[in-house]
């Protein structure tokens, strides 16, 4: 290669790096794999070493890797944050122990996983968190200090022996369930779901709204030492164990080696339990336990001499596309799914593979019958990495997706500024499950006993035909419902008079909890709340001036948020589904069922408690917001405490007897929560039946 070919190659090497960088630091969506931009690094930085005549501070192997966003406070890291070279063989490990067995002697290993996730740099002051920050670039990153704050494992004070000013650096990741729960969701609300669970990662402490952070499933552990704070420890054992007894994350496994062979004893042991983490891994962390150590063998402009990175060759298993089939989920998204010959790869057997949508297939260009390259995003779900495109015969077919459900033979369409397309029939039963599952779940309606293999069951053998059909269910004959699973016969029994209290109470929940409960396309937890401020019952959501308000400043550039905080597309996606023929018969039933949620605040007139104040104390089954809204929304008032215009006291366990003696004094009843409930069911107007004292379940209790 001649110098001017060097050179050359040199700047296209540079550009194809620094462009790869900001796709995987800063946009979150790498386009290569860690092994093919290492070799990437590797080659420029060999011809760098050979022709330093075309050295450049600005080259990606003169500073750390990544960029600050830009969108906020920027945090100076003092010294850097550096990366850790990397290694792939046994081999390169020995040089590594050569190099250091030549500076210095008297040392021992330390061998812990390396976790893919986000760099972060914890600072606490007076034994109080005070900020948190990205490595960005290295030396300055961004202050994330309100998200992170958001992740419960992170300390927010520390206990009197921590130093009164500490900098700990670690890695924030998103667990592997938690990843795979969130891209159901991303792909359910028509997003593209991410690759991996650091790039879930990253875009969670990017989001400017700490509420939607904290709704990611973050979690960290701190592996070292920042500014300040930990110069007193002798190894870096020793500081981890007081990583520890601060109440900080640490990891879960580590190795202490004698020598570089006990380093690949201890490589091995870890491969074979990367799998088993809950959070990913795609290497092991080799370094000099003795801290005297570090300042002896410095660092370089990318990283420490006296660590490497030792990373493992990506798993994964050839097989065939033997078939693509279509699944419908909760909110009628249809995902493509390949029906895969099954191989085992990382501990299981595989046969299905999500495909996510029909832009994700033609991008990997997938067709019926191709051998293919499969691999677990995250080491967690199942996902084809390339195809093999020498082994086509010919034979192979390309895939189109179907113009109607596969379920229920509905119309599919691809709503303006998605990449999923939908079943738009609210009646489909392949939704309806998924939705019955939603209806119920903690942050919807919270219908106790009502999770996915009830749902299942309750939709296939005909008892629900529509989410409000749990309104008129009979209970006796639920409570004889064989559940079992397996073979083995289990009847519902007990549960089902635990479901009827919280469909009971479920009438009283506000506005907001019942809009988002129904399941609508685009319409979250945030959502509904900032659309439920803005209108007092579910009816005024069909012709809505408010969201129609939304839809005529679309092309005014942010005129939508002056008006109400959400998107023109959950705007569109509430008015369509009001405004539909499901949409009517559902405020209809509502009608016929005596079920009027309202907004919170906004106290029903004439509600059965109108009048009635209430206190709350001690530890009840469910959160006391929701009893608050509930009683709200059925016309009582909620006070702080006990005084001579309160109606009811509702003693939970663990009552405190301040709050009993003042009610007996002001002359309160005190209930327990049971009555409350009592109470709050009899904003139902009454129907046949009657309910029987001790809890026995009677059919048709209030239907």
């Amino acid at each position: 290669m001649t110098d001017l070919e060097a050179r050359d190659r040199i700047e296209r090497l540079r550009a194809e790096i620094n462009r790869h960088d900001r796709l995987y630091y800063v946009e979150a969506k790498p386009v290569i794999g860690d092994r093919d931009y290492d070799l990437l690094y590797e080659e420029l930085l060999s011809l760098e070493r050979a022709h330093p005549e075309f050295a450049d501070p600005n080259s990606p192997t003169q500073r750390v890797s990544g960029e600050i966003t830009g969108q906020f406070a920027q945090v100076v890291h003092d010294p850097p944050m550096q990366s850790l070279d990397k290694t792939h063989s046994f081999g390169e490990l020995e040089d590594f122990d050569s190099f250091v067995r030549r500076e210095i002697d008297g040392f021992t290993y330390s061998v812990e996983p390396k976790i893919d996730g986000v760099s972060i740099a914890l600072r606490y002051e007076n034994g109080a968190f005070v900020c948190a920050a990205t490595r960005g670039n290295g030396r300055i990153g961004d202050d994330v200090t309100a998200n992170v704050r958001t992740i419960r494992s992170i300390p927010l004070s520390l206990p009197p022996d921590a130093p009164a000013r500490l900098e700990v650096r670690g890695e924030i990741y998103m667990t592997r369930d938690g990843f795979a729960k969130l891209n159901e969701q991303e792909e359910a609300e028509g997003r593209e779901p991410f690759a991996n669970p650091r790039n879930a990662a990253a875009g969670s402490l990017k989001q400017l709204d700490p509420r939607e952070a904290a709704r990611r499933p973050l979690d960290v552990v701190v592996y070292n030492a920042g500014s300040e704070g930990c110069g007193e420890f002798a190894t870096h054992t020793e500081m981890i164990a007081a990583f520890r007894r601060w109440g900080f994350p640490v990891s879960p496994w580590s190795k202490k080696c004698a020598d570089i062979s006990g380093v690949f004893a201890a490589i091995d042991e870890l491969g074979a339990m990367r799998h088993d983490f809950r959070f990913e891994i795609d290497g092991a962390v080799v370094k000099i336990d003795e801290r005297r150590f570090y300042d002896v063998l410095g660092a370089t402009a990318h990283g420490p001499r006296w660590a490497r990175a030792y990373k493992y060759t990506p798993e994964r298993a050839e097989t065939v596309v033997e078939g693509i089939t279509v699944q419908v989920g909760r909110t009628g998204v249809a995902t493509p799914v390949a029906e895969l010959r099954p191989v085992e790869l990382a501990g299981s057997v595989i046969s299905r593979s999500t495909l996510h949508n029909a832009d994700q297939i033609a991008r990997q260009d997938v067709r019926i019958g191709d051998s293919v390259w499969i691999v677990k995003a995250g080491d967690v779900i199942p996902a084809i990495d390339s195809v093999i495109v020498e082994k086509r015969t010919g034979a192979e077919k390309i895939f189109e997706m179907p113009r109607f459900c596969p379920v229920c033979g509905g119309e599919l369409v691809r709503l303006e500024g998605e990449v999923a397309v939908r079943c738009v029939n609210p009646a489909c039963k392949a939704q309806l499950q998924r939705r019955l599952e939603h209806f119920a779940g903690r942050n919807a309606l919270d219908i106790k006993n009502l999770g996915g293999r009830v749902a299942d069951i309750l939709v296939e053998r005909g008892l629900v035909s529509d989410i409000l059909d749990v309104f008129s269910l009979d209970w006796r004959a639920l409570a004889e419902l064989d559940v079992g699973d397996d073979g083995a016969p289990r009847k519902f029994g007990r549960n089902a008079d635990a479901m009827r209290k919280s469909v009971e109470a479920a009438r009283s929940l506000p506005l907001d909890r019942w809009l988002f409960a129904v399941g609508i396309p685009l319409v979250g937890a945030t959502v509904a709340k900032a659309i439920a401020a803005e209108h007092d019952t579910l009816a005024d959501l069909k012709d809505s001036v408010v969201l129609k308000g939304v839809l005529e400043n679309d092309l005014k550039k942010g005129a939508e948020r002056k008006i109400l905080p959400v998107k023109v597309e959950a705007a569109k996606s509430v008015l369509a589904f009001f405004g539909s023929a499901y949409g009517e018969k559902f405020l209809a039933r509502l009608g016929e069922l005596g079920i009027v949620p309202r907004s919170r605040g906004k106290a029903a007139e004439g509600g059965v408690l109108s009048g009635k104040s209430f206190v709350i104390t001690g530890s009840l089954s469910r959160p006391r917001p929701e009893y608050e809204e509930m009683i709200r929304a059925a016309g009582g008032t909620v006070q702080s405490s006990v005084s001579s215009r309160t109606r009811y006291l509702v003693a939970g366990e663990n009552t405190g007897a301040s709050k009993t003696e003042a009610a007996k004094k002001h002359g309160t009843e005190i209930i327990d929560e049971g009555k409350l409930l009592e109470m709050l069911a009899a904003a139902v107007p009454e129907k046949s039946g009657s309910e029987k004292s001790g809890g026995e379940i009677v059919q048709d209790v209030l239907f």
